[in-house]
């Protein structure tokens, strides 16, 4: 049992019979009438955001999971992802609708599982916060065009569109950020 003091990103919780992710929390004292946690809660099977108020000191119920590390192996159809276990070669196959940003990965891309350790469920596969790519394509840029901060579409080697500033060329290495699916910086060889 833990109570909501316990509370920090990325923490799962059983409440009312799911698991729950906590994504965001703060913690709110008010001038009069006692203190609450405000959160947002991702349910771990259905992907639904929940925004709920808990009373402060309340007890919870910590869910049991744990986090796992992958590769990724191959695309299977439209919608089935595999992945080897890196330790013990188990293989495993899940749906797309796991995998935190499919058009960014590639094969032998490491990602982490979270699994429910009662049933030995897959609930989500995270990909590391940064990924670096190649540019399969991109309009080439015009010298002399950079006085502004503008960016150009560029296709990556894993078939997803990220915009890019205008610097970049066909060929070159990027990291992208993967929860926000941008461009971070050019990766130096």
């Amino acid at each position: 049992m833990a109570t909501t003091a316990d509370f920090k990103n990325g923490l799962c919780i059983e409440f009312n019979g799911d698991l729950w992710k906590i994504v965001e929390f703060q913690h709110v004292k008010p001038g009069k009438g006692p203190a609450f946690v405000t959160s947002k809660l991702k349910n771990l099977k259905t992907g639904r955001v929940l925004e709920n108020t808990f009373t402060a000191g309340v007890k919870i119920e910590l869910a049991n999971v744990e986090r796992r590390p992958y590769q990724f192996l191959y695309k299977e159809g439209d919608d089935m992802y595999n992945f080897m276990h890196t330790e013990t070669y188990e293989q495993i196959s899940i749906p797309h609708d796991l995998v935190s940003n499919p058009d960014l990965l590639k094969e032998g891309q490491t990602v982490e599982m979270m699994f429910d350790a009662k049933t030995e469920t897959p609930l989500t596969c995270e990909m590391p916060a940064f990924v670096a790519l190649e540019v399969t394509y991109t309009e080439p840029g015009v010298k002399g065009d950079t006085a502004t901060n503008t960016l150009k579409r560029a296709t990556v080697e894993t078939g997803a569109e990220v915009f890019v500033p205008l610097f970049i060329e066909t060929g070159e290495k990027i990291m992208v950020d993967t929860r926000t699916n941008k461009y971070s910086e050019r990766v130096k060889e």
